[in-house]
Formats: structure tokens, sequence, C-alpha cells
């Protein structure tokens, strides 16, 4: 299994920026890609972004391109979302997840972090 928790979260105004951070521990070596994911109240889980572990591809939902920028780090087993220009409709409960491969859904799931943004 994959352990993942998240943090970085909190409140911002409109057009700040937040960092946030996934740490993934157990069986990492499994690991093919992570994303990025937000639920807003009231909403479906909206994918926001990705990124391969091994060779870092990429990968943004229209909605996030240009202002959201996905990182990694194998040696600290971390993924990162670097948010800016944020807007008050970013204003969700940010989830990190990782899956084993690309024929396969996203399996392991952190507990979310919450990112609000004040207009």
């Amino acid at each position: 299994q994959v352990q993942l928790v998240e943090s970085g979260g909190g409140l911002v105004q409109a057009g700040g920026s937040l960092r946030l951070s996934c740490a993934a521990s157990g069986r990492t070596f499994s690991i093919y890609a992570m994303g990025w994911f937000r639920q807003a109240p009231g909403k479906e889980r909206e994918f926001l972004a990705r990124i391969t572990w091994s060779g870092g591809s990429t990968l943004y939902a229209d909605s996030v391109k240009g202002r959201f920028t996905i990182s990694r780090d194998n040696a600290e087993n971390t993924v990162n979302l670097q948010m800016n220009s944020l807007k008050p409709e970013d204003t969700a409960v940010y989830y990190c997840a990782s899956r084993s491969s690309a024929y396969v859904k996203y399996e392991y799931w952190g507990q979310g972090t919450q990112v609000t943004v004040s207009s």
C-alpha cells in the first residue's frame, strides 16, 4: 500500500499563492503517477494535475493551466502543487492520489487539505 499525507492548505486572499505538498510512504516504488484533485461543497471531485513518478511528465486541467504547477521530489517522495493567482472559486478540499499504472484508476488517496480563498 501507499500512504499519502497532504499539507500546506489554509486561508489566502484572492490573487495570493499557496503551495501544497503530498508526502508518500509505503510501497512508493509501485507509484506510476501522482495527481492532485479538489472537491468543493456540492460539486464533484475535479482533476487538476498529474505528474509521472519517473519521467516527470505533467498534465493539467484547463481550469488551472498557467496558474498551478505540479512538481515532484523523488528523493523526498513528495509531490507539490504550487498555486498562484488564486480565485475564490478555487476554494475546496484538495487531495493527492497515486496510481500504479496508466491503465488503472487512482488507487490511494490522502485525507485532503482545505484551501479557502477569500475575495
